[in-house]
């Protein structure tokens, strides 16, 4: 779909040309707040998630002077607020998800390591994840802004130049030579007038949002563990745990399209990671359906807890320690770009000359968005595939590269490179492609995919 109007005060720049008799673009000058000396940077990041900020610091190491704007109080988003736990999926060796990951385990170096068919488990203890990636920023030089969501978009023609935000002071205006747009919904590109694409072609739905939480009190000698629907595991009884979960599913006491309450270890004896809550058919770009969503998927949590405590050995003192501040959304946006990570890349395991991420690799993971469990019946293999540049710039829009969840690519293959691993990844990369642009007074797109990949392979990214 093609977004007919530009940006999100959209409604206000063209009530102003209307009244005013002006052009659309003299209204949005007219309607933007003056920089400040402190909101001028050669790259602007939108999004302190996974992508957002490894795209900041990628960028800021490349000498870069480099701002990240995030809408909540923290760094991190799903790592840290939303209580996504493990880290899933993987890439070839040298980017910064094996750093990162190594900054959140450096106090826990004990900690026993999982495997299971979805890949390595990387724990994550929340609370710690947000000082590490807030020192990681300060260290690299990045300035933070929290607390700052994107409002609009500053455009030059189809060259976008800045974001306006919303901060405590009032709007601020940041100018920027490069964007990076790590939103996750696309909100920056959507903004700019990008062509989006939302959900699956045959209907636009998308897969449903999770609230995850964490539970301690678990007896260690009996409590289970279960990465997900095809787990075998077994109860001391002998029935497959998957089993008795959808068999109380079936008998009311699991939520309606609660068919799996996944079982995740954490850093920590006595806990696990909860992924079971559920609810479709919302849009998480609608508010008031994320009211809903918070409503329900709250009380959720209250009766997956009690369906542990009933059913589950070992669960039985089971208590909620702590829950996400955030509903934790799969699938909006995805912003249609020159290139774009399609099935078949997937499938085959396909390689690219242009490639800025290698090897990257997840299960194709569709969360049914018209009930329980897996869309396709079970998640699906995949092999490890590249993504190329192309895939991060927005077609017809210059200045803008896009990182994370939202970047060019089919629903089925988004259900793949959407967790947090190739997040990274590809923050990484837009954020070396976003310096390099910035310092060379150039756009995005005439740089070249071959120089940011000798930028990441003297990083000693593998590509």
């Amino acid at each position: 779909m093609k977004v007919d109007r530009r940006g999100f005060l959209g409604s206000a720049v063209a009530a102003m040309a209307a009244v005013g008799g002006c052009s659309p673009e003299k209204a949005r000058r007219a309607l933007a707040v003056p920089a400040e000396p402190w909101l001028e940077a050669d790259v602007v990041v939108a999004g302190g998630g996974p992508a957002g900020v490894c795209a900041a610091v990628s960028a800021a190491r490349m000498g870069a002077k480099t701002i990240l704007v995030e809408r909540f109080g923290c760094l991190g988003g799903n790592l840290t607020l939303g209580h996504v736990s493990p880290i899933l999926g993987k890439v070839s060796p040298g980017t910064m998800a094996d750093e990162i990951r190594r900054l959140l385990n450096a106090n826990h170096l004990d900690a026993p390591k999982v495997m299971t068919r979805n890949g390595p488990e990387e724990h994550i203890d929340h609370e710690e994840a947000k000082g590490v990636l807030v020192k990681l920023c300060a260290e690299a030089g990045v300035t933070v802004l929290l607390c700052a969501p994107v409002l609009d978009v500053q455009m030059d023609g189809q060259r976008v130049t800045g974001l306006t935000v919303d901060t405590p002071k009032g709007l601020r205006t940041i100018r920027a030579k490069v964007v990076v747009d790590a939103t996750g919904d696309g909100r920056v590109a959507t903004a700019a007038g990008a062509e989006v694409k939302i959900g699956r072609d045959s209907d636009g739905a998308t897969q449903p949002s999770t609230l995850e939480f964490v539970v301690d009190g678990v007896d260690e000698s009996r409590g289970i563990t279960a990465w997900g629907g095809t787990d075998p595991v077994k109860l001391p009884s002998g029935e497959e745990y998957r089993a008795l979960c959808k068999r109380m599913n079936a008998a009311g006491e699991l939520p309606e399209n609660v068919t799996i309450v996944r079982l995740h270890r954490t850093f920590y004896p006595g806990e696990r990671s909860v992924n079971a809550t559920q609810i479709n058919g919302i849009d998480p770009l609608n508010p008031i359906d994320l009211g809903r969503a918070e409503v329900e998927l709250r009380g959720q949590i209250d009766q997956c807890v009690a369906f542990l405590r009933k059913y589950v050995p070992g669960f039985e003192k089971c208590r909620v320690k702590s829950s996400a501040g955030t509903l934790g959304v799969r699938e909006t946006r995805r912003v249609m770009g020159d290139a774009m990570v399609v099935d078949d890349d997937l499938l085959v395991g396909r390689h690219y000359p242009d490639a800025v991420v290698h090897d990257a690799w997840f299960l194709i993971d569709i969360h049914n968005p018209k009930g329980g469990g897996q869309a396709e019946g079970h998640s699906h293999p995949a092999k490890p595939y590249d993504i190329r540049y192309g895939a991060f710039l927005p077609k017809g829009i210059e200045g803008l590269l896009t990182a994370g969840r939202c970047i060019s690519g089919t629903h089925r293959a988004h259900a793949s490179y959407r967790v947090m691993t190739p997040c990274m990844a590809m923050g990484e990369a837009a954020g070396v492609a976003a310096a390099l642009a910035a310092k060379s007074g150039i756009v995005p797109r005439a740089v070249k995919a071959e120089a940011v990949r000798q930028a990441l392979v003297a990083r000693g990214v593998k590509l």
